[in-house]
């Protein structure tokens, strides 16, 4: 177990944990909450072995092994999956043994390495590490791309994908779910729920805590304070808690004024100075209760909109993408993402966005936003609609090298420009005051956003929102970056806001808090969803279990196709029609022939690729069998080496056969 007994632990002049005690038992779940700054990556930082207790005593078995995401941003031209496979370190040692054993030829260190690196579990890595990849979000034509290819968000996601690779009995996970989507974050949750270690996770999700811890620690005071039981049950728990203490502290201020009224009375009279001494003596030793301050939490609210037009807008026969690259070849059309979009967006609504990841949550949204034109059809807008846009990156909409004053005299220019009218003060000590109200104060104001904190960054983007006083807001995971209760303050405000939400996040709290109706972004179009959340967790796991069992297939059974992928594909101009019916037919006939044609020769050589597959995975499984049963020393160490070089035949053999099904597939579909 984790055991810490009085620890002291500080950062710089500033303690951090003060005499602090705690235990966690193995295999508990473990929720770390707190207020911003209380410590919570600062005890992580002490359980990794990064920092060391500054007093007190502080274990955790030593035999333990410990997973983490790392920090950094991974800088390396690996595919995504072989980068993931490196984060199984027992599996990277077994392979780093059977090299150095092979170089030595000493048999028995040959048979022991081939042992363990079966044991380690090489013949089905792979297939681990893209189970892994794919439930994070990723498409399988991306298992193979360097990770150098991805953007920030998407290396931390795969970054998460190796910590989750990597065998351990403790995991320490610092707010996973930031860069996820709602699909992968339900997934996410799914796996923790089945790790049988012993794990710990900061979290400002409220139902991703609630659904796998079982115990909560609160950093308060500098003070660890255990409770049994998932963030609800402990809110309802520290309430009750907060009462009791309230109640001692209003009886002991009751004492104290009795005390002190006696020792101010009677201190000067010689009668009755001891007793007056005594009850002083009382008063030092009194134990003092804190009183229970309110916490300063962050609150806000949106004005009443100027006006109301309904319906705030109409999609009709609109299609959303982005245009083409301004290095893409002449004649490259626009990369379609939603199509043939026939909606209406009323007055009141609270429309929540669903849809797995790229599906194109966040491309409806921009265009909503105007950051996009429509690709076809057109949206029509109603008469003095007001937009407020929550960017997913709030660097979308924010100056790094300006200031928070900078950015508010910028929106009253542009506002002013453009005829609208906020409705707020617009001189500089206005602006200044109106900052004050989101938190932004004295010297902050003139702080270069660029320096600030993600939480910061959020705040200043729902300030200028606020200021706007729109009558539709478009938010785009407007929570990223803000704590539980920043989050709490949201959700009050928008379910007090008259205006029109769409709102697209992976916090189902704040979904079910302010959402009324959900559409559905899937397969290219716009949907109604006809269920709650509840029903569309459940879509998301059935769908990612799908694409887990189709990538497993393509790495062990080469005989099964590789799973389909619907990509954004350029708007196509309209295929001539043939003259009549009959040119029609012969024309079909003649392409079809020549599709078979071309596909052929590449037939009969996917054929050989199955036939010496099918041979080696046979060979593979008999290896294994026999690896099973007791053997010499010397025959292990021929069959390990055996089955190495069968799987490595293996690996090649089926890129090839991804190649060859990827260039048939192509010659059948193509146009002549």
């Amino acid at each position: 177990m984790i055991t810490l007994k009085n620890v002291v632990l500080r950062r710089s002049a500033k303690v951090l944990l003060d005499s602090a005690s705690v235990t966690i038992n193995p295999g508990e779940k473990v929720g770390l909450v707190g207020r911003n700054g209380a410590g919570k990556s600062t005890l992580f930082a002490l359980l990794n072995g990064t920092l060391h207790e500054d007093g007190g005593d502080f274990q955790v078995p030593a035999q333990w092994r410990l997973a983490q995401v790392a920090q950094d941003m991974p800088e390396t031209e690996q595919s995504a999956t072989d980068f993931v496979i490196e984060g199984d370190v027992t599996l990277l040692a077994a392979q780093q043994e059977v090299a150095a054993a092979e170089a030595t030829d000493d048999g028995e260190r040959m048979a022991n390495a081939y042992m363990a690196l079966y044991d380690a579990g090489s013949g089905d890595a792979q297939a681990r590490a893209q189970a892994l990849i794919l439930g994070l979000g990723f498409k399988t034509t991306e298992l193979e791309n360097p990770v150098n290819s991805f953007s920030g968000g998407w290396r931390m996601r795969l970054q998460l994908a190796r910590a989750l690779m990597c065998p351990s009995d403790l995991m320490l996970l610092d707010e996973p779910t930031n860069h996820l989507d709602l699909d992968a974050l339900v997934w996410l949750e799914a796996w923790l729920k089945r790790y049988t270690g012993t794990l710990l996770v900061i979290s400002h999700d409220r139902e991703f805590l609630d659904a796998i811890t079982d115990v909560t620690v609160h950093i308060e005071s500098a003070k660890l304070n255990r409770y049994g039981g998932n963030y609800t049950k402990f809110e309802d728990m520290r309430a009750e808690k907060m009462e009791q203490q309230q109640a001692s502290f209003s009886k002991q201020q009751e004492k104290i004024a009795h005390l002190q009224k006696f020792i101010s009375r009677f201190k000067a009279q010689a009668s009755k100075a001891r007793q007056a001494q005594s009850r002083v003596k009382a008063l030092d030793r009194m134990e003092k209760i804190a009183p229970l301050l309110a916490e300063a939490e962050f609150t806000f609210e949106f004005k009443e909109p100027a006006n109301l037009p309904n319906p705030m807008l109409s999609m009709s026969d609109a299609t959303f993408g982005y245009p083409p690259a301004d290095d893409a070849p002449a004649g490259t059309g626009p990369t379609v993402i939603v199509q043939k979009v026939n909606k209406s967006v009323l007055a009141g609504q609270r429309i929540g966005i669903l849809g797995a990841n790229g599906q194109g949550k966040s491309t409806l949204v921009k265009t909503v936003a105007r950051a996009l034109a429509p690709i076809q059809g057109e949206i029509l807008e109603g008469k003095g609609l007001n937009i407020g846009y929550f960017a997913q990156q709030e660097l979308d909409v924010l100056s790094p090298a300006d200031t928070p004053l900078e950015h508010m005299i910028r929106l009253v220019k542009d506002t002013t420009a453009a005829g609208k009218l906020a409705g707020q003060g617009t001189r500089e000590q206005d602006l200044r005051s109106f900052l004050g109200t989101f938190n932004f104060s004295g010297d902050m104001v003139k702080q270069a956003v660029g320096s600030m904190s993600g939480g910061e960054k959020a705040r200043l983007v729902l300030c200028m929102i606020v200021w706007q006083r729109p009558n539709l807001l478009l938010l785009d995971e407007p929570t990223n970056h803000l704590d539980l209760a920043t989050r709490e303050a949201l959700a009050m405000a928008l379910n007090e806001f008259e205006g029109t939400v769409m709102l697209v996040s992976h916090d189902r709290a704040l979904l079910r808090s302010v959402c009324d109706e959900f559409w559905m972004v899937s397969r290219g179009g716009v949907e109604p969803f006809d269920g709650d959340l509840d029903d569309y967790q459940r879509y998301l796991l059935d769908e990612s279990k799908r694409l887990r069992e189709e990538a497993k297939n393509a790495v062990s059974n080469a005989a099964a196709p590789a799973p389909a992928v619907v990509v954004a594909a350029p708007v196509a101009a309209p295929a001539p029609k043939a003259a009549n019916p009959a040119e029609q037919r012969r024309a079909d006939s003649a392409r079809r022939q020549q599709q078979a044609n071309q596909a052929k020769p590449l037939q009969k050589e996917l054929d050989k690729v199955d036939q010496a597959m099918a041979k080696l995975q046979s060979e593979k499984g008999q290896i294994e069998a026999q690896m099973s049963q007791p053997l010499p020393p010397a025959e292990i160490a021929s069959a390990g080496k055996r089955l190495k070089i069968v799987g490595d035949e293996l690996a090649v053999l089926e890129e090839k056969w991804l190649s060859l099904s990827e260039q048939i597939e192509a010659a059948r579909t193509a146009e002549v």
